[in-house]
């Protein structure tokens, strides 16, 4: 197929060759722009616009899309049969939608209806879920609404992080991808309407999402920080200090209040709201280095019964 490939961070980037190896045309890469970030403003490129350099590929990165004449153009010259969206980041347009005769194909990191939005896989571990997986669908007009075309599970450990799952699905949604192409050609895929009465949402993260809840129990409070590796992650405060959990682990039932410290020799156990605790593995105090559960209790004589979260 001659393909346009619309993507932008690490999890895009095996579809991308995926594709490439099974001998399609990517006639064009589009992903976002590079963007200064961090205190030195460091210039961040897409790890898609990486991958496609790397293969000599045509890469263009518009701020805009909706309005673009230039591009618009440009694809319309192109004349996919199809295009691939993989975690680009931008709503695509009605005209882009219309534009190639097998749709728009998306991949998308869970399995729908469950999950959509900007950030299905971090919520699928931060809920607790056991199993998660890829879909491939038709996008239409609305939020990861379209026609679903293939699906694949994965399961998840019970102490993998949401960064260990992606690790999982974007290999497994590249081979996904690639088999929806083949049988699109082929004529051999009935697409799906999804039920939307089972629909729902994994909203793009906020800082806050981080913040340590007391009154969620132990499990609750360790599949959160799970799901929200490398970020948000999970804080709280401590002395009037931001407190940043690196690791934490369930630590079983114990006689401590809820956001309540209790120190067992070297560990170092907090209080949740179902008479179980979470231990703090790696702590961070605001503007200092990770510590081990053991340095920081030396560090900073933390006793037990003094309460986070104040």
């Amino acid at each position: 197929m001659r393909l346009v490939f619309c993507g932008t961070p690490e999890f895009a980037v095996p579809t991308l060759e995926a594709v490439i190896a099974a001998g399609h045309e990517v006639a064009l890469v589009v992903t976002q722009p590079d963007r200064a970030a961090g205190r030195g403003l460091e210039v961040n490129v897409p790890p898609v616009k990486e991958a496609a350099l790397k293969h000599g590929l045509p890469v263009v990165q518009p701020e805009k899309i909706k309005n673009n004449v230039e591009f618009r153009e440009r694809l319309e010259k192109i004349a996919p049969d199809a295009i691939l969206v993989v975690a680009y980041g931008r709503i695509i347009p009605q005209w882009m939608l219309e534009l190639p005769r097998f749709g728009n194909i998306n991949l998308h990191g869970s399995l729908l209806p469950k999950y959509r939005g900007a950030a299905p896989i971090q919520w699928a571990v931060a809920c607790g879920e056991v199993v998660t997986g890829v879909t491939t669908m038709r996008l239409d007009a609305g939020l990861d609404t379209g026609d679903m075309l293939l699906a694949q599970v994965c399961p998840i450990g019970q102490e993998e992080t949401a960064e260990d799952v992606y690790g999982c699905l974007a290999p497994l949604g590249a081979e996904l991808m690639v088999e929806t192409l083949k049988r699109l050609e082929a004529g051999k895929i009935c697409p799906e309407v999804q039920d939307h009465s089972l629909a729902t949402l994994a909203p793009i993260l906020k800082r806050e999402d981080g913040l340590i809840d007391f009154s969620r129990t132990a499990q609750q409070i360790y599949d959160r920080w799970r799901g929200f590796q490398p970020w948000p992650g999970a804080h709280t405060t401590l002395r009037g200090k931001k407190l940043i959990v690196g690791k934490m682990k369930i630590g079983g039932e114990r006689s401590v209040a809820q956001g309540e410290l209790l120190v067992e020799g070297e560990a170092m156990l907090l209080g949740c709201a179902d008479k179980r605790a979470v231990e703090l593995l790696e702590v961070q105090m605001e503007g200092k280095k990770k510590m081990s559960a053991a340095e920081f209790l030396h560090g900073y004589q933390v006793k037990s019964g003094e309460r986070l979260g104040l």
